[in-house]
């Protein structure tokens, strides 16, 4: 039985609208003949006798003449029915029916997102519009992206890979950084002055060195264990296992999953092993280059003064800066994982989503408190391995406030 329907909107927009079926919906056919001068979201939803609903949500534009739509076909009544749109039925595996049902909404969330803001799938980048026709983004993601785009810094910001990712995920990345880095040079320059005093304006660039150091420090580990929203293309079918096993990874061992993703035990856990990996070259270089530009120093002013030979010792390189890649691998890997990806995302967030401001001020204090914790236990930590003499702990605590 065959049903054909035409609709007049203001502004004129015919639609023609074809169904051919049986006992069972077969896939429709539809012919759009746009004639409005701006994007138009119209969604219907048509019934016929055997209680199977159709939902078609499209956008129309003059500059094109063919428009593709989507659509959801869903049991209505019946045994089997539900909510999300999955359909009846009895037996049979429902995992990948459930993803591809969740692919299926994500995509058709998007292209209203899309249909809101009257934007074309074109207009979008590459990689983000990859990701809305495999169905790998709902529409909320969209929207934060089209939020973000209208402030030119962020959206100069988002030309990059590993930034887009992360400001799609959490729209506070870019104060959480700031936050942490501007923790990071006040405890550390304070720091610093507390261990030299009078020596504080004679050694700056032994300081600026240190501080510099502790920054990019700070940097990577608001950066690396970031929640993330994955854009990236599937990785190439030569790779390895192991290569593939890392890169299905999430970034953030404790991260919300979107819909139409998931993460298995194993792959939360390989985020954590391979964070660390990152994080323990991250510690290791950022102490190698700021022991050896220190060391460089002291001897340059032991040139000078002899009567400082006595009084300033040479920083251990290469121990000290591998105690502090294993240090930053570990204990600042599982407290930033946390940090990032429980405490704010599945705690805070939830909870204040709607008050950004209260939100960045409880997290300026959460991340203020863990900087503080993450030095007192780098103490301990080198005090326990032998790097640093008991009588200078306490005036190393901000050596490594980068913790």
């Amino acid at each position: 039985m065959a049903i054909s329907t035409t609709l007049n909107l203001s502004p004129t927009l015919p639609l023609s609208l074809c169904f051919n079926h049986s006992s069972c919906f077969s896939t429709p056919s539809i012919s759009l003949s746009p004639t409005p001068t701006k994007t138009t979201l119209l969604s219907l939803s048509l019934t016929h006798t055997q209680n199977r609903t159709l939902f078609l949500a499209f956008s129309t534009n003059a500059a094109s003449t063919n428009s593709n739509i989507n659509y959801n076909l869903a049991s209505g009544g019946g045994s089997g029915g539900n909510d999300n749109g999955s359909g009846g039925g009895g037996g049979g595996d429902n995992n990948d029916g459930n993803d591809d049902n969740n692919k299926k909404n994500n995509k058709d969330e998007a292209l209203m997102a899309l249909a809101e803001a009257s934007r074309s799938l074109e207009s979008l980048p590459e990689d983000l519009k990859a990701a809305v026709e495999d169905g790998r983004i709902p529409g909320s993601i969209l929207l934060r992206y089209f939020g973000l785009e209208k402030s030119s810094f962020l959206s100069w910001l988002m030309k990059f890979g590993g930034f887009k990712e992360r400001l799609l995920a959490d729209d506070l990345f870019l104060a959480k950084v700031f936050i942490e880095c501007g923790v990071g040079l006040f405890t550390k320059t304070a720091a610093e002055y507390s261990r030299r005093r009078e020596n504080f304006f004679n050694e700056l660039e032994i300081v600026f060195a240190d501080v510099v150091m502790a920054i990019i420090a700070d940097f990577m580990l608001v950066y690396l264990p970031a929640p993330t929203v994955s854009l990236g293309p599937p990785i190439a079918a030569t790779a390895g296992r192991l290569a593939k096993f890392l890169y299905s990874c999430p970034d953030n061992a404790f991260q919300v999953a979107l819909r139409g993703t998931s993460y298995s035990l194993l792959q939360r856990i390989g985020a954590i092993v391979r964070n660390g990996a990152k994080l323990f070259a991250v510690g290791t270089t950022s102490s190698l280059v700021g022991t050896v530009v220190t060391n460089a120093m002291i001897n340059a002013r032991k040139a000078v003064d002899h009567s400082a030979e006595d009084e300033v010792e040479n920083v251990p390189v290469l121990s000290t800066s591998v105690a502090y890649g294993v240090y930053m691998a570990v204990s600042s890997n599982l407290r930033y994982q946390v940090l990032a990806g429980v405490i704010e995302q599945r705690m805070l967030e939830p909870l204040l989503h709607r008050h950004k401001l209260f939100l960045s001020a409880i997290c300026f204090a959460v991340r203020t408190g863990n900087t503080f914790l993450g030095s007192l236990l780098w103490v301990d930590y080198a005090r326990w391995i032998g790097i640093q003499k008991a009588h200078d702990v306490e005036s190393q605590v901000g050596t490594s406030a980068s913790c």
